[in-house]
């Protein structure tokens, strides 16, 4: 059996197809935009910033270099059973939490920052939330990050699905006092603080549930005899680190000690979908909508929209990615724009980013701040955003037939 595994590996690499060369004036575009963005982010809000600045680039180079998706691992795994991705995702998470668990007991932190864990209440608001987001990322062919690494690596369906995101974003915050104060909702819970287990007991039981995660992905992958994922084209030797494919695992490992370091640096872990609501809502202020009567808007939030974006540690790391991800397209030689989308395509791009938008608001975040934040903070509802963000990807595998967006198959040769 070892022996057929290693065959089939070899034969697997063997079929990789090499990169093509690499794009240097799109990479040098690249690189000036993030000094750009680094004198900027410095310029108006200190070294703080200008570090952060530099961590979303290091996201966004690590998504794109690794594909390191949130919607096909979640999709994969309820079409086809295959849960390569989503066993990346348990050691991104075992990671993490390894990290956050000490920064959060002692309070580790740097410029004066206070660390704290992306705790959020539990109910009707993150069920409804995660549930709409995981139907519309299926529908957009990815979440929050996959759109800003997908927009930096070329994909112009992208664009229309950030654009969405950003109107249901908007709407989101909008209805955002309905879901969180009128809906049915239990206060954050948090299983290092408010179980008596501690951050030592809390991190020994989520390894346990990732280690019965990962059981569970190679029982199902066996009993349905899934499909393994497509190898990406790589370079070889040192190369690989700057233009080739990088396994999951590294990635995994990247994102996770780069979000512990966003943690220390910023004060809490790493979001993407505030900015959205943030940008949206100074557009509508722009334009005569008062957003200030929205309970989102009100407290310590208000103050967003009078500062500068490059005041916004969410924003500033979100060029960041982009950024990171456009270089590391480059560095492929696989950037490149579709001149023309088919409506359908751009029909099912809408309804998935402003249903994305929505949720995000409604879940307090998405694959990023909700999902991996919330995990990693020991808070339940990132678990509750995971399970029915599974169940809004199952639902979506019958809805994205009829935009013309086909759906891994137990007979297909890779996923």
């Amino acid at each position: 059996m070892a022996l057929q595994s290693l065959n089939e590996n070899n034969q697997r690499i063997q079929e990789v197809t090499p990169l093509p060369p690499m794009q240097l004036k799109p990479f040098i575009i690249g690189l000036f935009a993030y000094i750009i963005l680094g004198i900027v982010s410095y310029t108006i809000s200190g070294l703080q910033m200008f570090i952060l600045s530099s961590f979303g680039l290091i996201f966004g180079y690590t998504l794109f270099h690794a594909r390191f998706g949130f919607t096909s691992a979640f999709r994969r795994f309820m079409a086809v059973g295959n849960g390569e991705a989503l066993r990346a995702h348990m050691l991104m998470l075992a990671v993490a939490i390894t990290l956050f668990a000490p920064i959060l007991h002692f309070g580790i932190g740097f410029f004066g920052v206070d660390p704290s864990g992306s705790v959020a209440p539990i109910g009707a608001s993150v069920i409804v939330g995660s549930f709409l987001f995981g139907i519309g990322m299926q529908l957009a062919n990815g979440c929050a990050s996959g759109v800003l690494y997908q927009i930096g690596g070329g994909r112009t369906s992208a664009i229309i699905v950030l654009i969405s995101f950003i109107i249901g974003s908007v709407i989101g915050a909008w209805h955002f006092e309905f879901w969180t104060e009128t809906a049915p909702n239990l206060p954050g819970f948090s299983l290092a603080e408010h179980t008596g287990l501690g951050f030592f007991g809390a991190w020994i039981l989520q390894l346990a549930i990732f280690g019965g995660i990962i059981f569970l992905t190679f029982y199902v992958a066996k009993k349905r005899r899934s499909p393994k994922m497509a190898v990406l084209p790589t370079a070889s030797g040192w190369k690989k680190i700057i233009r080739g494919a990088w396994p999951l695992w590294a990635a995994a490992v990247i994102l996770a000690v780069f979000n512990a370091l966003t943690l220390m640096v910023s004060g809490s872990a790493w979001g993407i979908t505030s900015a959205f609501a943030l940008w949206g809502s100074k557009i509508a202020q722009f334009i005569g909508i008062d957003v200030l009567q929205w309970g989102y808007w009100s407290g310590s939030r208000e103050v967003q929209l009078e500062q500068s974006i490059f005041a916004d540690r969410t924003s500033v790391m979100n060029f960041g990615i982009f950024i990171g991800a456009t270089m590391a397209a480059a560095a492929g030689g696989v950037l490149s724009f579709t001149k023309k989308l088919p409506f359908k395509i751009i029909m099912a791009s809408i309804l998935g980013g402003l249903l994305m938008g929505y949720g995000a608001r409604l879940a307090f975040g998405c694959n990023i701040g909700a999902y991996f934040g919330g995990i990693a903070s020991f808070s339940v509802h990132g678990w509750v955003w995971m399970i029915f963000a599974m169940i809004g990807t199952y639902v979506a595998l019958f809805i994205r037939p009829l935009f013309g967006i086909k759906n891994p198959k137990s007979t297909d040769e890779f996923c």
